[in-house]
């Protein structure tokens, strides 16, 4: 019989993050896991290890832009409407694709719908009634890219139009840093998982699906272990079997200080445990260690707990594993339509919806502790107020980190009140 955990100490979100972050430097755990080389038709939204540099021009060679004629500039002059010149095909005139090279001796190309076909003395000529100037209609080698160029920086990740780049420039692969490999481990006893016919009691496994599409969205390859019922010694055998092949492993719930809470046991006897207990709203109960020089982390049950948390502290390492900073949202400025108080001595960060008023946006706060996942649902935007601020009062101007685009905030109608099923219909129907 395991004894009951308590919280070791209840700490600033930013002392819990450096504690951690210290622990996880020992390990190496705070830089690139590793560097893997990938075909580019597997490499969309990898983050290149290595600069990549262009080993040949593109194009490399000196290519047609249009269907029509090579020709050497200087024979043009003098062509007009009222004098035409007559060009030899085959000796003055070379008829080309779009992206065929252009023929020795010629710097320019006339489109075919500006040329008339003549046959004068057994011979064929194209006639034209304007001259041209050199290089017209035609890519020079390099246009594009010349070789030795820098095509992509390292630490970059990539899009569909630089793989393009990359092909383009003569590779047919590219370095970048491995994808973090995330376990989460779900436990409880009164857990079944998604599609179970529930009885009382019964709670759906749904937060291994979120927290894993979070670490997924981060870029990491994710294992959604089965539910694991609250037995010590199964919990914690199934995170010493994750912590072999995995960078991360994530166990949700049983991170409070329940008489069946064992995480912090577990964490503790498998590695070190350097973070029982943070001062946030939503995410209390968050559990921050290392095993087996591996990250692991006990995430709270309750479903906005873990995922603002996983949010805030998890996904910033994953993408610090690949090289990346963690992307920064943008940033509005609104107006609170209701007083909001706020724990002292705890970071807050308050759900709110957003709508624009007039030339104003208003941030609504949103009911919801931190079992209610449809709060985040519903968040146009976080609002984070600060651990020994009291609140706000209505009427006060807020930076809010936008969850959704501002385009859509700006088309959202503003509706404060009761619920209404009625508007949920409407709010349906607008957006279709």
């Amino acid at each position: 019989m395991h004894e009951r955990n308590i919280y070791l100490h209840d700490v600033a979100l930013d002392e819990a993050l450096a504690n951690w972050h210290e622990a996880l430097e020992v390990h190496g755990l705070l830089q690139p896991l590793g560097v893997e080389t990938i075909p580019l038709a597997e490499a969309l939204g990898r983050v290149t290890a290595e600069p990549v540099w262009a080993k040949i021009s593109s194009p490399h060679y000196h290519a047609a832009a249009m269907d029509g004629y090579a020709v050497r500039s200087e024979d043009t002059r003098g062509a007009t409407e009222t004098s035409p010149l007559l060009l030899r095909v085959g000796e003055q005139a070379f008829p080309v694709d779009t992206g065929d090279p252009l023929p020795p001796q010629t710097n320019a190309v006339i489109m075919i719908e500006h040329t008339q076909p003549v046959q004068q003395g057994g011979a064929a000529f194209i006639e034209i009634m304007a001259s041209i100037a050199p290089w017209t209609h035609v890519r020079p080698m390099g246009e594009d890219m010349v070789a030795t160029e820098l095509v992509v920086p390292a630490h970059h990740r990539l899009r569909p139009q630089d793989l393009g780049a990359i092909a383009g420039s003569g590779h047919t692969h590219v370095t970048v840093f491995r994808r973090p490999k995330v376990a989460i481990q779900p436990t409880g006893t009164e857990l079944v998982p998604v599609g179970t016919p529930v009885k009382p009691g019964d709670i759906i496994e749904y937060n291994s699906l979120m927290l894993g599409a979070q670490a997924e969205e981060a870029g990491c390859l994710v294992t959604r272990l089965p539910i694991v019922a609250d037995d010590y010694d199964a919990i914690k055998a199934a995170v010493a079997a994750a912590l072999e092949d995995h960078d991360l492993v994530a166990i949700n719930a049983g991170s409070s200080a329940g008489s069946e809470d064992f995480t912090s046991a577990i964490v503790q006897e498998l590695g070190e445990l350097r973070v029982h207990g943070i001062a946030i709203r939503p995410g209390h109960p968050v559990i921050l260690g290392v095993a087996r020089g591996k990250a692991l982390v006990g995430i709270p049950g309750y479903p906005a707990s873990a995922a603002m948390t996983f949010d805030r502290i998890v996904a910033p390492v994953l993408h610090r594993w690949q090289g990346l900073q963690p992307p920064e949202r943008e940033t509005l400025e609104a107006t609170l339509t209701r007083k909001v108080l706020s724990p002292m001595g705890e970071d807050h960060f308050l759900r709110v919806t957003l709508g624009k008023v007039g030339e104003r946006v208003v941030a609504t706060p949103l009911a919801g502790g931190a079992g209610v996942l449809m709060s985040l649902v519903k968040a146009d935007g976080i609002v984070h107020i600060p651990r020994f601020s009291e609140g706000h009062q209505a009427g006060e101007k807020v930076q809010v980190e936008l969850l959704r685009p501002r385009s859509v905030v700006e088309r959202t109608i503003v509706a404060i009140g009761s619920h209404d099923m009625t508007l949920d219909v409407l709010a349906d129907r607008l957006r279709r």
